[in-house]
């Protein structure tokens, strides 16, 4: 009998841990590209919303997507959320958010992330709705830092989009008290998302930061301190990842010497690990065929490839279409976007990651869920999740 329990025991040892390593194995497979979609924050009631008179409803911007109206003939405005419009700020909304992004391959969220006056705009999302989900740690996040100026871009009745609301420049005294809140608030969670160890951070508009800061050498300082400030927290170091578009100068006048005279030579200057896009719509205009604006776009791939020291990780977008912030007709959306489309962008990017098997193997995504620009993740009555199915079929399922 005993020695009857003993190879019992020793068989439950066996199996447990041979389907152990085949859920690892599995495990291993599906991770083995983090595929990171941006998330815009602002589908929940912000007590700020009310500061700059926008949103009367009191349910964020999905106000601005119910209440769109076509501009011409054959404008497919409303877009109707397959889920409704749901309040994000709610934890178990969050956690049904996390559990389908995992399910299809998106295991990283970038939140877009403000701080205006010296306090945070839309981070509910994050610290009521995605930290606090039953399954928040099923998933890893990180932020970008939005830093540009908010204005009447966000207002839909407003055809003047020159009023600006909060100036996203920062002095160095509201930096370390910020970053301090980034480093202990969410550098510190089990899931923040790093690189050889490193907490990532994004900065959206290097030009405001360097300006707001006291120009070039200032902006350099207070990055260094950054990283002083994350190591002294108990990590090897930080991964600044640069938003590349336009607001990287080509030339630093105040940098003694006037040795940085290339966008390659200015994220190196101050330090940036790697870099990515936000949007096409930074690099190309968006006109046309979706198709047509994201060849013109990936082009690009190979010429940062070439000029640029740091690693590129490849963005996809899904589409463009921002009038449902606008009340009269804006010329600037590509039309034609379908997930089949979405999908062979998706496996051009993987294709450029496994051409480069020594930079992060991150792919980033425009966006969960940029309802007002015509860029989401998120399923909706005409695709339902046909988006979310072309990012599984290129990341999970290899097709």
């Amino acid at each position: 009998m005993k020695n009857t329990l003993i190879l019992y025991a020793f068989c439950l040892v066996f199996c447990f841990g041979f389907q152990s390593n085949i859920a690892q194995k599995t495990k291993q497979k599906k991770t083995k590209y983090d595929v990171a979609a941006f998330y815009w924050p602002a589908y929940h009631p912000d007590s700020r919303f009310k500061d700059i008179g926008v949103f009367p409803d009191g349910k964020g911007e999905w106000e601005a997507i119910y209440k769109a109206k076509p501009k011409f003939v054959g404008h497919e405005v409303p877009k109707v959320p397959l889920w409704g419009y749901e309040d994000e700020s709610d934890p178990v909304v969050m956690a049904k958010k996390i559990k389908k992004a995992v399910k299809h391959g998106v295991n990283v969220m970038i939140f877009d992330w403000y701080w205006y006056d010296n306090k945070p705009f839309l981070e509910e999302t994050l610290n009521k709705g995605f930290l606090k989900a039953k399954n928040s740690t099923d998933m890893r996040f990180y932020l970008m830092w939005a830093n540009h100026d908010h204005g009447s871009y966000l207002d839909p009745a407003n055809p003047d989009k020159s009023k600006i609301y909060w100036r996203g420049g920062v002095s160095r005294e509201i930096f370390e008290g910020m970053i301090d809140h980034i480093i202990n608030d969410y550098f510190k969670k089990p899931n923040y998302y790093k690189i050889n160890g490193e907490p990532v951070i994004s900065i959206y508009e290097l030009s405001t930061f360097m300006k707001g800061i006291g120009g070039a050498e200032k902006a350099k300082e207070a990055l260094d301190y950054f990283t002083k400030k994350t190591i002294e927290a108990g990590f090897p170091g930080l991964h600044l990842q640069a938003i590349l578009w336009g607001n990287i100068p080509k030339g630093l006048k105040d940098v003694p010497g006037d040795k940085v005279q290339t966008q390659s030579a200015t994220v190196e200057y101050f330090g940036f690990k790697s870099m990515t896009n936000y949007q096409w719509c930074h690099i190309v205009k968006p006109t046309g065929e979706y198709t047509l604006w994201g060849e013109k776009a990936i082009k690009k791939w190979d010429e940062w490839d070439t000029t640029f020291k740091i690693p590129y990780c490849p963005q996809v977008s899904i589409g463009w279409d921002c009038n449902p912030r606008y009340p009269v007709e804006n010329k600037s959306l590509v039309v034609n976007t379908k997930p089949e489309y979405f999908k062979t962008f998706l496996q051009k990017a993987k294709e450029y990651v496994d051409k480069h098997p020594n930079q992060p193997r991150l792919i980033t995504i425009n966006a969960w869920n940029e309802w007002a620009e015509g860029s989401y993740l998120e399923p909706d009555e005409k695709h339902g999740y046909d988006n979310l199915k072309a990012v599984k079929s290129v990341f999970i399922d290899g097709k």
